[in-house]
């Protein structure tokens, strides 16, 4: 069904549009057209979901008085089918009818459906195009990344103004298989590709640079209209999307969970205070080869590393530094000349902040945990002379660590009766979205201090249980602040703005604490906890020379 149009973006959109399409929603007009109006001042790239509302048509009349307000916008209309994706319960022909409103209204683009495309006929598809508006021919795939090619296929036919293919990414390297299709489809300036779920945020950031010709954001956090969709303002500021180039470098987080983390806010903001021009990204994987097949292609240039991969990727490393090989854990790695190289910064992360309060030779400490942190942290305080004891929900896997870094291990009855200086929570458990129970109850906090290195949210539940009994504590935000720190001086070989590393991490969790405030215990003599300040000691960094 060819229609002799060009597939080129129309020249008059072209200065019309930016790299970012902000998604309106609403459950009613009157809020829509509030929320637009607030938004269209910072962003006036829109898509208006018209199929959020009972009775699309209804919202027409106050959608033209808007664009008439806001000449500067640009407006596509999307009234999706419940069958594809969307809200939009009535027919194709209902869809049709709206689509061709909207474009009588002012918008300058309409989103159809493939599916719906290929049910109309042709003089009803031209009865569209003849309104003037341009064209979105797209498809969503909710189950997975296939066959791009075969999909464009099924489009080339409607000529559209505008190509939109959406897969849904069950693993980073359907990244890669999105990149790859936008690279084959380079002569094409008029393809949106974008992988949807939580393994394809990075594809929201780096498509772009691949040759999208936009991406699509929510407005603002829990308003997403799509499987990992990004915040406006988050893509926007913390990512920098519109200087995101060809020469910018990739660096992120790996591991699971990474919904909740903020190294990327962290990160982002320290490479965009020493103007380095470099972007961070969230990687969600549970597979070492997944993550190391997106290493090689993309290519990224460093990681941090959590949990599960913290030991696992120890393999594949071509050096790591002394610390980590005697860890058997590594939270950094650098890409150097196509190789791997890694390095620790949880021990500087676990120790510095202990040894501002307290001296750690002979010091008795309980570690909770046996993992990647918690190794760091019995292998750190060993070397500083601590007596180190460990408890973890598998006794052998205590007993092992125990046995290769001089500590003991210990029995959950047998802690209540045992003084210690400090207890260090190294397990996931009370980290936002994680429902584990606590291996500790109240009565089992003699010690002069805890330290959690869970650092989201701002107070866990065992922080609060030593807060009650009025038992000084360390925050994980120092942990997190230092070892990131470190990271992005071996990362960019530059010092790290650590107050401002902070200042953001502290402002996003206390932001977090107040949009979803938890009830708690008060006690009138709970301690102030100083706020922690930091120098740096790293250095630019060196490559290792110990062998892996």
């Amino acid at each position: 069904m060819r229609t002799n149009v060009p597939t080129v973006v129309p020249q008059s959109l072209r200065p019309r549009i930016g790299k970012v399409c902000v998604a309106i929603t609403g459950s009613t007009s009157a809020e829509m057209f509030e929320k637009a109006s607030s938004v269209v001042k910072e962003s006036p790239f829109l898509e208006f979901r018209l199929d959020y509302l009972d009775k699309p048509l209804l919202a027409l009349p106050k959608l033209k008085h808007f664009l008439a307000d806001n000449t500067a916008a640009t407006v596509i209309a999307t009234c999706r089918r419940e069958a594809f994706g969307g809200k939009f319960t009535g027919s194709v022909a209902a869809e049709l009818e709206i689509l061709i409103k909207a474009a009588e209204a002012g918008c300058q683009i309409v989103d159809l459906e493939l599916e719906s495309a290929e049910s109309l006929k042709k003089p009803e598809i031209v009865k569209l195009r003849d309104t003037g508006v341009a064209i979105i021919v797209s498809h969503h795939d909710f189950n997975a990344t296939k066959d791009l090619d075969a999909v464009f296929a099924r489009m080339e036919p409607f000529a559209p103004d505008f190509y939109k293919i959406v897969p849904t990414a069950k693993s980073l390297s359907d990244n890669v298989t999105l990149m790859r299709f936008l690279e084959r489809m380079d002569h094409h300036s008029n393809i949106i590709a974008i992988c949807m779920g939580e393994p394809g945020i990075i594809s929201r950031v780096l498509g772009v640079r691949s040759g999208s010709a936009f991406t699509f954001a929510a407005a603002t956090a829990g308003e997403e209209t799509g499987p990992g969709q990004i915040a406006a303002r988050t893509l926007i500021e913390t990512y920098r999307i519109d200087q995101v180039d060809q020469a910018t470098k990739i660096y992120g987080v790996a591991g699971n969970p990474i919904r909740s983390s903020l190294s990327p806010l962290m990160m982002n903001t320290a490479f965009r205070r020493e103007t380095v021009n470099a972007v961070y990204l969230a990687l969600q994987t549970t597979k070492l080869a997944d993550l190391l097949k997106l290493v090689h292609e993309i290519p990224i240039q460093g990681l941090s590393v959590t949990m599960p991969l913290k030991q696992e990727i120890m393999a594949h490393l071509e050096r790591t530094d002394p610390l980590s090989a005697k860890i058997g854990a590594c939270n950094t790695v650098l890409r150097q000349d196509g190789k791997l190289y890694g390095f620790n910064t949880d021990v500087a992360g676990i120790t510095g902040p202990l040894e501002k309060r307290m001296s750690i030779r002979g010091a008795k400490i309980l570690v909770l945990g046996a993992g990647g942190a918690a190794r760091a942290a019995v292998f750190g305080l060993r070397d500083k002379g601590a007596d180190v004891f460990i408890l973890n929900r598998t006794p052998e896997t205590a007993q092992k660590l125990a046995k290769q870094s001089g500590a003991k291990t210990i029995k959950k009855e047998a802690i209540a009766k045992t003084p210690f200086d400090v207890i260090i929570n190294a397990t996931p458990i009370g980290m936002a979205g994680n429902k584990a129970t606590q291996l500790l109850e109240a009565k089992d906090l003699n010690t002069k201090l805890v330290f959690d290195l869970v650092y989201n949210p701002l107070e866990t539940p065992l922080l609060r249980m030593a807060r009650q009994q009025n038992i000084p504590i360390i925050t994980g935000i120092e942990m997190f602040v230092q070892q990131g720190a470190r990271q992005f001086e071996i990362f960019t070989g530059k010092p790290a703005p650590e107050e401002e590393m902070l200042r953001v991490v502290i402002h996003a969790l206390r932001q977090q604490a107040e949009a979803a405030p938890e009830p708690e215990p008060k006690s009138t003599t709970t301690k102030t906890e100083v706020k922690p300040t930091f120098k740096s000691t790293a250095k630019a960094p060196v490559k290792p020379k110990k062998k892996a």
